[in-house]
């Protein structure tokens, strides 16, 4: 698995595709959040607040996310080497871990530097320090838990299809519906447990700066739940 983890992260980084991916998304939220006049502008909010990154990060990731997974086992499938890894020594799942894991590591990477962020706000309010950090930490959890669900989704979408085109599209429209699907169901039926189905609650849950056992429970069962299907899909 280590090996397979190892090559990921080298393919990443040896081209644009890593240093792309974190350019991106920090070039994204950057303007939302500093550059552009709106809701998202921090500056224009005139509080110490980090609620508009956690509310534009989900979206962005949306996106980015099938991006860095869609080549995972497409391009394998393509270039016909997926036959060729599974023959080797080493088990379905630690070939989807191995998989998973170098995907997840990138986009944690990416997400680092918005700990500048924090530090700017904490300076920026008034009076310095004028931030809920309970908050800020809970969020930063929220969004470490949603990672890994869409990168699970991202990796299980890439055995769908050879094309990659194809695999980012299903993988948006999964991350789509698991995050904001559900809690648009609620507008046509009136159910708890329906919107509860959704990431969205959780990650607005753990935003609140409480680490309920239930919203972690619930990120890591739909991460498992896509790893396990990711490994079923592979021909016996």
């Amino acid at each position: 698995m280590f090996a397979i983890l190892k090559k990921e992260i080298n393919t990443f980084f040896s081209s644009p595709i890593g240093y792309l991916v974190i350019a991106i998304f920090l070039l994204l939220n950057g303007l939302f959040l500093w550059v552009f006049k709106g809701d998202f502008n921090i500056l224009d909010y005139g509080f110490a607040d980090l609620s508009s990154f956690f509310l534009i990060a989900p979206w962005i990731l949306m996106f980015l996310i099938p991006a860095v997974t869609m080549r995972s086992f497409s391009d394998e499938k393509k270039q016909g080497t997926l036959e060729l890894l599974l023959t080797k020594p080493i088990s379905k799942l630690e070939i989807v871990l191995g998989k998973y894991f170098g995907a997840l590591i990138l986009i944690i990477i990416a997400l680092l530097p918005t700990l500048l962020y924090v530090y700017t706000v904490y300076q920026l309010g008034n009076p310095i320090g004028n931030l809920d950090m309970g908050s800020t930490i809970g969020s930063y959890f929220g969004l470490l838990f949603l990672i890994a669900s869409y990168t699970a989704i991202g990796i299980f979408s890439s055995t769908l299809s050879e094309n990659q085109i194809v695999a980012f599209l299903i993988a948006i429209s999964i991350c789509f519906l698991f995050y904001i699907g559900f809690e648009g169901l609620t507008d046509f039926i009136s159910s708890s447990f329906i919107e509860q189905l959704g990431m969205s609650y959780h990650f607005k849950s753990m935003s609140r700066g409480i680490l309920d056992s239930r919203d972690i429970i619930y990120f890591l069962s739909v991460a498992t739940f896509f790893i396990v299907l990711t490994k079923l899909n592979f021909k016996k």
